[in-house]
């Protein structure tokens, strides 16, 4: 579900502001969040789980405002197995509190980092078409800095889960939808939103995706070890690649695409581990 709503979701950021197609993924997923935390009655977890869900929130909406970006300017194929390898992020907070990586542990988080040094690498066939450097690169940094936002998304939304899943998701919404509404009114500006009831639709819809992809991420890390669920959810970028391969015919050649291997592969090897 992530790895759907990331390519909708990136694709609509082309021709549609970044902080617009957040804002109304974030609005209708907040809403959805409301209607239950008001039906279900579960009462406020304690404060430190409060805060880890405000934490999570920020650093998940600031990991996606990089993400979406790095997909508008990017090759999709590149980008998404880049941002997967923040999930070395709680693979490290793991190991700082005891954990043992097995030896498949270790060669997977060498191949992820190998795979990023390779995917940020140009490699392209004479005869094709200039391309815009500065957004390659660009698009490169943001994917790595999404990466590490979301790998402190995955930490903090494992912390919070632990008070409640419910409050989580909802809090984690209510800490990032006013900053992006924000950003909308005052800086992208009122005329950046789309008119259309399909366009509004589907961006709707994605931040349904979302949701849904969150709360199964936040069940499942209060039923297994963090390493473990994290990682299995950073495969997200296998359905990204496979969609831009499928719908924009996105090719990667020569060593960005051994690049892209190892990095999924890493993940791979991380989960199993």
């Amino acid at each position: 579900m992530w790895g759907a709503s990331d390519f909708v979701g990136g694709l609509k950021s082309r021709t549609i502001a970044v902080p617009v197609v957040l804002g109304a993924m974030y609005l209708s997923s907040f809403l959805v969040m409301a209607v239950v935390i008001a039906v279900a009655g579960e009462p406020l977890p304690a404060g430190k789980y409060v805060g880890a869900a405000a934490i999570a929130g920020l650093a998940g909406i600031s990991g996606l405002v990089a993400f979406y970006r790095a997909l508008a300017i990017g090759t999709m194929s590149i980008v998404a197995p880049i941002s997967a390898t923040g999930v070395a992020l709680p693979v490290v907070v793991g190991l700082a509190q005891g954990d043992d990586p097995s030896a498949i542990t270790s060669v997977g988080l060498v191949l992820a980092v190998v795979g990023v040094v390779l995917a940020s690498r140009e490699s392209r066939p004479e005869d094709a078409p200039p391309i815009d450097q500065h957004a390659q690169r660009m698009s490169v940094l943001l994917a790595i800095a999404s990466g590490v936002a979301f790998g402190a998304y995955f930490t903090f939304a494992d912390i919070a889960s632990e008070g409640s899943v419910t409050w989580a998701l909802f809090l984690t919404r209510l800490v990032s939808t006013p900053l992006l509404i924000g950003v909308v009114l005052l800086v992208v500006g009122v005329a950046a939103i789309p008119r259309e009831p399909k366009t509004l639709l589907v961006l709707a819809g994605v931040g349904m995706l979302d949701l849904v992809a969150n709360a199964l991420y936040n069940v499942a890390s209060t039923m297994g070890d963090l390493s473990g669920v994290a990682v299995a959810a950073a495969l997200y970028p296998v359905v990204t690649v496979m969609l831009a391969a499928v719908v924009l015919h996105e090719r990667v050649r020569g060593s960005q695409a051994v690049g892209v291997v190892a990095a999924l592969t890493g993940v791979v090897l991380i989960a199993a581990g």
